[in-house]
């Protein structure tokens, strides 16, 4: 009797996850021309224009000074993201650590080479790396976000890392080191 309800818990479409956005950072360390073409990479892999991220605080050993941009980021959505996340597993060969996941069940890993990723190289841009992060949610979590009657989520609505990673491997049969 017990089985049954949870196979029905595991059976509620509510239940079921899906990806809410993936977020592309591309983290160059200066604000030159080399942020440009981490941004050209970037707008040639979502399609989208990206948006500039400045350093928090002076660090001299790096050369970084205080409010210079620094990265880029872009943020995907809808069937694009999964296109997106497709392609980035495949660079991985759909293999994760379980340390890439986190507690509230979403996750992310990092590319060395954006070539990788089908974009044709470009000697006058270079290579660049970049990271990936995916997060996970269920049916109904706009409740939390939106702006009238504004509500919690229950614990059973909230997505572990359990979740997200039987999510990963049934999905995408991917194998968790």
């Amino acid at each position: 009797m017990e089985d049954s309800k949870c196979l029905n818990k595991l059976k509620n479409p509510m239940r079921e996850l899906k990806i809410s956005k993936i977020v592309l950072n591309c983290c160059v360390g200066e604000s030159n021309d080399r942020l440009t073409k981490a941004a050209r990479v970037l707008e040639q892999l979502s399609g989208q224009s990206p948006v500039f991220s400045k350093s928090r605080l002076t660090i001299r050993s790096w050369g970084i000074r205080r409010n210079e941009k620094i990265s880029c980021h872009v943020t995907v959505r809808g069937k694009k993201a999964e296109e997106l996340l497709e392609r980035g597993l495949k660079v991985k060969e759909f293999e994760l650590k379980n340390k890439n996941f986190s507690n509230t069940g979403n996750f992310g890993f990092g590319i060395n080479e954006h070539i990788d990723l089908g974009i044709k190289y470009d000697p006058s841009v270079g290579i660049y790396g970049m990271d990936f992060y995916i997060v996970l949610e269920r049916s109904g979590s706009r409740v939390s976000k939106r702006k009238r009657c504004q509500k919690k989520i229950g614990k059973f609505q909230k997505i572990s890392k359990e979740d997200s990673l039987r999510w990963f491997q049934e999905k995408y049969e991917g194998v968790i080191l």
